[in-house]
């Protein structure tokens, strides 16, 4: 049986001080919500270490919203995914859509983001779908599979 997953991106939003108080009030709430239901939170970078440090001990899993591929090197602005993981992330939101639209971010670097996150052990959210554009053209399911593609299924 597949596990379910209920995943809360917070996106731009929260200073620490907030989402310190909001992971706490999740976790008085949410905690242990049942058998079968994963509940996971996106903080922005900044909230990760002390939400983090708030959700220990619960069934709530931490998400990072992005990644770089790299282990390490000169990517100013970027993370790697071994910061991730000792921060406590056990996923990683990877290919938004806002992602995409504004940081012109290609399915080639997703898949790079996707390949890397596996080797450090964190789970990527991969995000994989249609814009507007695409939609209203018909070419829904085409955008899709053109984004699961993986090299070694040719």
């Amino acid at each position: 049986m597949r596990q379910l997953i209920i995943a809360g991106n917070w996106k731009m939003h929260k200073t620490i001080t907030e989402a310190v108080s909001f992971a706490q009030e999740l976790k008085s709430s949410l905690d242990n919500v049942g058998t079968g239901v994963e509940v996971v939170v996106c903080p922005p970078f900044t909230a990760l270490a002390p939400v983090a440090e708030v959700l220990k001990g619960s069934s709530i899993a931490l998400a990072a919203q992005n990644m770089h591929w790299e282990k390490q090197g000169a990517y100013t602005g970027e993370i790697a995914p071994a910061m991730l993981k000792e921060i406590g992330c056990k996923y990683v939101v990877l290919g938004h859509s806002e992602r995409r639209q504004y940081f012109g971010e290609t399915d080639e670097n997703v898949n790079k983001k996707v390949m890397s996150a596996l080797e450090n052990q964190l789970i990527p959210i991969l995000c994989v779908g249609e814009t507007l554009e695409q939609r209203e053209a018909g070419i829904t399911e085409k955008t899709v599979e053109a984004r699961l593609w993986v090299p070694w299924q040719d």
